[in-house]
């Protein structure tokens, strides 16, 4: 199959660079990305690339953002050996010593870590490369998980709920609005050896639960989650702890006072090259 690169130069890179592989590849037919110093690279079968749709996704940040792109038909070779060999796993050593291996299928097993997680990433997010999932998966790795009631909302690849199921947890289920997340998840589960229940929806599923959560993992982004978090402490134990990230450190005040307006209490927060995460308590 021929591809065609498309090379983006965008200024500022982030958030836009985040935004834009959102955008072209959820929900647009791009199917793989290569972040560079000053953008990104983007592919996508040569019989579907459009120039004129690519222009009209771009027009939506033109008030926020300068992009502009150029593009070369590639030769054809084995494109899938070709994004294996630039896709590399992932060891996390966490501060209270656990080490976590996060790979895909083609990459080595190891012996010498506490968890290992086989994830095939596809287009979901959530493979620990990204400074949000690093954060988050160190807070899953450091939380008392035995015999909790956790949820992973909007879950990507399940990588969180994954490895909160590893950790002890009695319980986990986990929620994405897109399909192909959803489908992701679930063979992502099978992979492990781990049983979640997965949902495709967002927070409004949570109204109709009759059941409550002692951990609620959210990697989203900032607007979603200011407007979905009175769903998630509503179906929150009191006592329990809300870990959210997908936002930059300048997001934590309005995150902050938002939470606390809900009866919740702001607890650790971590960073990680600009990204923050944060854990809250329900009181």
């Amino acid at each position: 199959m021929k591809y065609t690169e498309v090379t983006l130069k965008i200024e500022p890179v982030e958030p836009f660079r985040d935004l834009l592989i959102d955008t072209l590849g959820n929900e647009g037919p791009y199917d793989s990305f290569v972040e560079t110093p000053d953008g990104m690279k983007a592919y996508i079968p040569t019989d579907q690339f459009d120039p004129e749709w690519l222009k009209g996704q771009l027009a939506q940040y033109a008030d926020s953002a300068r992009i502009s792109f150029t593009h070369e038909e590639m030769p054809d070779k084995n494109w899938n050996e070709e994004w294996e060999k630039q896709h590399k796993p992932v060891l996390m050593e966490c501060a209270d010593g656990h080490k976590i291996w996060v790979r895909a299928p083609f990459h080595e097993h190891r012996d010498d870590v506490d968890y290992e997680i086989e994830i095939e990433p596809k287009m979901s997010f959530g493979t620990a490369h990204h400074q949000t999932t690093y954060m988050m998966l160190s807070f899953v790795a450091e939380l008392t998980m035995d015999n909790k009631r956790v949820l992973d909302m909007g879950c990507g690849t399940a990588v969180l709920a994954i490895l909160s199921k590893m950790r002890g947890a009695s319980q986990v289920e986990a929620i994405d609005i897109d399909e192909w997340a959803y489908n992701n998840a679930i063979e992502n589960a099978q992979r492990n050896h781990v049983e979640l229940t997965v949902h495709i929806g967002d927070a409004r599923l949570l109204d109709d639960k009759k059941e409550y959560f002692d951990i609620i993992l959210a990697n989203i982004n900032r607007n979603i989650l200011l407007n979905d978090m009175e769903h998630y402490v509503s179906a929150l134990h009191e006592g329990g702890d809300l870990v959210i990230s997908g936002f930059y450190e300048s997001d934590v005040a309005a995150l902050q006072q938002h939470a606390e307006s809900l009866g919740m209490r702001l607890e650790q927060q971590k960073s990680r090259q600009g990204w923050c995460a944060l854990r809250f308590r329900k009181m």
